[in-house]
């Protein structure tokens, strides 16, 4: 049954399948029961499955994620809601220090299906602590799976993916896209997590994306085919595992790569990416592999996210810099350090009345 909703709907509707299908699924967060949840994701499940089963939590997330490990172990299968990213970080000890480390440590005898949704990224308007991107912490911890949804069908079979998982899984939910619309299967197999996928074929450049930025890069992909340049646009889908594979064989085919995030870039799963791709196809690379990513600052002020955050320019600039055509930092050293806000500001500037 395909039904044409929003990204958030589409998350709703796969929790709905979960709590129907196991009742051992449990959702745990602060004003998630009457309420919804701050942006509504949880939208009358506590009327239909009871508090018992959706529960309103008090506002302490280092005891609602232990409360959720305890329950895990009692083979219960709780999902976590964190109202915003930047509010993640009172849990990162459980996280880290437990939630991450049970199944290792008990040998797999005792699995941790747990699953924290967090609404991660900016875009809306909102300060530091609502609208940063905090997923490198966390690829940087094994026993995590970490994966971001970029579609409503994609979000719908993520969720569902997730809660069916033993492994713990941090599940970031792109907020700004939470009311763009498309087609959902309800009825669709539960999918692989750690696979990604090729969303648009090209022969000139190598476009690795997630969750937020896969749209603006889908964009910027049918910009530049107006230019006569192909650019093929991957979707990783899951950040840890990496489907380091199937980005090396798109490399290997374009000779290029962009890697384009909203987190900051020192560090970030770009570095990670390009590390990756430089070890195991440096020879089948045309140029130097490319970044675009936020600043190294704090998240900025509402009226200064446009400037943080990579958009349809910034990543086609990008696109320009590994084709080796005229970009925003012709005129910077090369062996300066690219992309500091400063330096960017100054090309943003010289660059616009260019382009």
């Amino acid at each position: 049954m395909s039904e044409r909703m929003t990204f958030g709907r589409a998350i709703n509707r796969g929790l709905h399948r979960a709590l129907a299908d196991d009742p051992k699924v449990l959702l745990m967060g602060e004003d998630i029961g009457a309420l919804g949840g701050v942006f509504r994701i949880t939208d009358g499940l506590q009327d239909e499955f009871g508090e018992d089963r959706v529960l309103d939590t008090p506002l302490a997330e280092s005891g609602i994620v232990g409360t959720a490990i305890g329950l895990a172990m009692r083979g219960y299968r709780p999902v976590v809601e964190i109202q915003f990213d930047g509010f993640v970080y009172p849990a990162f000890d459980q996280i880290v220090a437990n939630l991450a480390k049970l199944r290792a440590r008990t040998r797999g005898a005792v699995p941790m299906p747990v699953t924290i949704r967090i609404p991660f990224g900016g875009g809306i308007g909102s300060p530091e602590h609502h609208s940063e991107s905090p997923e490198a912490y966390f690829l940087h911890t094994p026993g995590l799976r970490v994966v971001s949804p970029s579609s409503p069908q994609e979000g719908h079979d993520l969720i569902r993916a997730a809660i069916a998982s033993d492994d713990p899984v941090v599940y970031l939910e792109p907020k700004r896209r939470y009311h763009d619309k498309g087609e959902v299967d309800l009825d669709a197999d539960i999918p692989p997590m750690s696979t990604a996928k090729i969303l648009r074929e090209g022969r000139d450049a190598t476009l690795v994306v997630y969750g937020p930025l896969v749209k603006t890069a889908l964009q910027a992909a049918e910009v530049a085919a107006e230019e006569g340049v192909e650019v093929e646009v991957v979707d990783l889908r899951s950040l840890s595992p990496l489907d380091t594979g199937l980005v090396e064989s798109s490399v290997r085919r374009t000779g290029r790569l962009v890697v384009a995030h909203e987190a900051s870039r020192t560090g970030g799963l770009g570095a990670e990416l390009v590390a990756t791709v430089a070890e195991r196809a440096f020879h089948w690379l045309e140029a130097p592999p490319v970044r675009v990513t936020g600043m190294d600052v704090p998240y900025p002020p509402s009226k200064l996210e446009h400037l943080h955050l990579p958009d349809l320019d910034r990543i086609l600039d990008g696109v320009d810099r590994a084709l080796g055509r005229p970009n925003s930092l012709d005129s910077v050293d090369a062996f300066a350090a690219p992309e500091t806000a400063e330096q960017f500001l100054a090309a943003q500037t010289a660059g616009e009345e260019t382009r």
